[in-house]
């Protein structure tokens, strides 16, 4: 590396000399493929996607020593016991993107958010306009570990984008919230306006009798009407969520509903109600996802820029567009803070985008760890949520196997000591920080881990920090 360092300290001098802005790729952009991350992260293995799996990587979940991670292709359970020797289990080709997953006991719940022709595993491409078609969501029993059964599809209006999971108290039943959008007038099943969220109700002793039990209307105002104005300066009208996080102990979830946030009630999982709404008709494109904090006291939304399969880490966009939002809970209602982006400029070959993350469990400070595609992963302390801060990342130069804009982290979530990362294409990377704002998470052991279902931390075992 002796030569590249030089070369950058002598555009180094050269930008002090002259005073020039030079364009960022010719100072800081890692060669494609190339791992650059901060010392209090360690690289710990890769393991590529699977074969049967042709196409990208999406979300994950995690229950006990197991890693479940979904493909637009189906999905693969991987054994995480040594996270040093992760390992692939099995996979299940069932085509339907995303193939967002989560899991309950024995179940794996994926989102079939694209129009096919049956709820098969073999089923194919087919429009929504056409009546017969499927989407929505499909349940896998994942008792044996190397051969999932398929046993039930539920059909849901405008399909399944993404779903979130809310257990009852008893847990006798498991709701799922399932979030979608893009109506059309066009589509049977799904047509305008498209103010609701589907609720599934899933009985566990019997979850083949799953079936849709309410399609509660969040928006009965319309909810934001959008600016049809070209990328970056359009703003995406409310026609449903993109997804919901539920925090069913403290009986709120918030909803990133594309034009809004939205806090809700949903102590009654059968009957959610809004209770407050943020909108950002200035920076925020599109409210993809919701995190709380630990407390319950703040939410970060993120937003989804350019969809995913744009350029936006780069000094054109700026650092609040395209960013996460911190907002603080104050009497119900949601009270914004600040802004965090990437500071890191990515190739204008990248796409990057705020996306998927998790807490990691430390008492008394909020740290979240997240995928930004091509941008990589960021782990950053919020605990002073007007002043974000990144802590720790890792992320790869562009990522040359695929066609530009195509690649990165999906997802980036920490699990029992580690932190998982799937990528598009590249498969499933583990990574290992050593810092001392986040060490005491090492000895938090969660049973499980639905990103979209968060849980308190459960106290730590006797360990050592």
């Amino acid at each position: 590396m002796f030569t590249r360092r030089r070369v950058l300290i002598l555009v180094a001098a050269l930008v002090a000399l002259t005073g020039a802005t030079l364009p960022v790729q010719a100072a800081d952009i890692p060669a494609p493929g190339e791992i650059v991350m901060s010392p209090n992260i360690k690289h710990v293995t890769n393991v590529p996607k699977p074969e049967a799996l042709a196409d990208i990587h999406t979300d994950m979940a995690f229950q006990g020593d197991y890693a479940y991670v979904g493909n637009y292709s189906g999905f693969s359970i991987y054994d995480i016991r040594n996270p040093r020797r992760t390992s692939l289990v099995s996979s299940v080709v069932c085509p339907g993107g995303q193939m967002d997953v989560s899991v309950y006991g024995d179940l794996l719940f994926g989102s079939v958010d694209s129009s096919r022709n049956d709820d098969s595993c073999s089923s194919s491409s087919q429009p929504a306009s056409v009546k017969e078609s499927w989407e929505g969501v499909r349940i896998f029993d994942v008792s044996d570990k190397s051969h999932p059964k398929y046993i039930k599809a539920v059909e849901t209006n405008c399909g399944s984008h993404t779903h979130t999971l809310v257990p009852d108290r008893w847990r006798r039943n498991v709701y799922i919230y399932v979030s979608s959008y893009g109506p059309s007038d066009a589509f049977p099943d799904c047509g305008t306006p498209h103010d609701l969220i589907s609720i599934i109700k899933v009985p566990l002793r019997n979850p083949s009798a799953a079936t849709v039990i309410a399609t509660p209307n969040l928006f009965p105002d319309g909810g934001y009407p959008g600016k049809q104005l070209p990328y970056p300066e359009g703003r995406s009208a409310t026609t449903g969520c993109h997804d919901i996080t539920a925090y069913p102990e403290k009986g709120i979830a918030a909803g990133a509903c594309m034009g809004e946030g939205i806090l809700l009630d949903i102590r009654d999982p059968e009957r959610p109600k809004v209770t407050a709404t943020a909108r950002d008709e200035e920076n925020f494109a599109f409210w993809h996802s919701a995190t709380f904090n630990n407390n319950g006291t703040k939410v970060i939304f993120t937003d989804e820029l350019g969809g995913g399969g744009a350029a936006t880490c780069n000094e054109a966009i700026g650092p609040n567009r395209g960013a996460n939002a911190y907002f603080d809970i104050e009497r119900g209602q949601l009270v914004f803070r600040s802004y965090f982006k990437i500071s890191r400029h990515q190739d204008d070959s990248e796409n990057c985008v705020a996306h998927n993350g998790s807490l990691i469990p430390v008492k008394g400070r909020d740290i979240m760890v997240q995928a930004w595609y091509q941008g990589g992963i960021s782990v950053v302390d919020f605990t002073d949520s007007a002043h974000p801060q990144e802590i720790a990342y890792f992320e790869r130069g562009p990522d040359n196997t695929a066609p530009a804009l195509s690649g990165g982290f999906w997802s980036a979530y920490y699990y029992n000591g580690h932190i998982y990362g799937s990528d598009f294409n590249l498969g499933l990377d583990v990574l290992k920080i050593n810092d001392w704002r986040t060490n005491r998470a090492n000895g938090v052991k969660m049973r499980e881990l639905n990103a979209q279902t968060q849980t308190s931390y459960p106290e730590r075992g006797h360990g050592h920090h």
